[in-house]
C-alpha cells in the first residue's frame, strides 16, 4: 500500500485573502510505504458513539473557519507565538488572538508563557494529521488531481 504524507508550505496569503485561484501551499514530498502513519492498535479501535460524533463535529465546526484552519496548519509546523501566527495567516492580530482563544478553550491548542510571549502548540498529533489531510483533500478539489489512498 502506497501511503502518502504531505506537509505544506504556504507561499502567500490564503485564497480567501488573495485574488489568485491556485492553492497557496506546495508539497514537500512523499512518505515511503515502509513507514506508514501510526494507527491505533486493534484493541483500541471501537465503533464511535454519540459522544465521539458530537466531539468530532465540534472540532470540524471550529476548523470550518479558514483563519482557524490556517492557524492550526501553521502550528503543524511547530510551536509559534502570536506575532508569528499573525504574519503566517495574514489576519489582524486581535482576530488571531480571538481565534487562538477559541482553539485553546476547545482544548485543541496549548499555550505556555515565555516571558511576555504566549507560545502556542497543537495539543496532539491527531489534530495535526487532520489538518494536513483536510488540506490534501482540498488540494485535490482545487487542482482536479485524482483521488488516491
Amino acid at each position: 500500500m502506497d501511503v502518502r504524507h504531505y506537509s505544506y508550505v504556504f507561499k502567500r496569503a490564503p485564497m480567501h485573502l488573495s485574488s489568485r485561484r491556485s492553492p497557496p501551499w506546495s508539497y514537500d514530498g512523499e512518505m515511503p510505504a515502509s513507514n506508514p502513519p501510526p494507527v491505533a492498535p486493534e484493541s483500541q479501535r471501537h465503533t464511535p458513539g454519540a459522544p465521539q460524533f458530537d466531539a468530532a463535529a465540534g472540532v470540524f465546526a471550529l476548523l470550518a473557519d479558514p483563519t482557524r484552519l490556517h492557524l492550526v496548519w501553521s502550528l503543524t509546523q511547530g510551536e509559534a507565538d502570536v506575532n508569528t501566527l499573525t504574519d503566517s495567516c495574514g489576519a489582524a492580530r486581535p482576530a488571531v488572538s480571538q481565534h487562538l482563544a477559541k482553539l485553546r478553550l476547545a482544548g485543541l491548542v496549548q499555550v505556555r508563557k515565555d516571558g511576555r510571549r504566549s507560545i502556542y502548540t497543537l495539543r496532539d498529533g491527531h489534530l495535526r494529521r487532520l489538518a494536513i489531510e483536510a488540506l490534501n483533500h482540498a488540494d485535490h478539489l482545487v487542482t482536479g488531481t485524482p483521488p488516491h489512498d
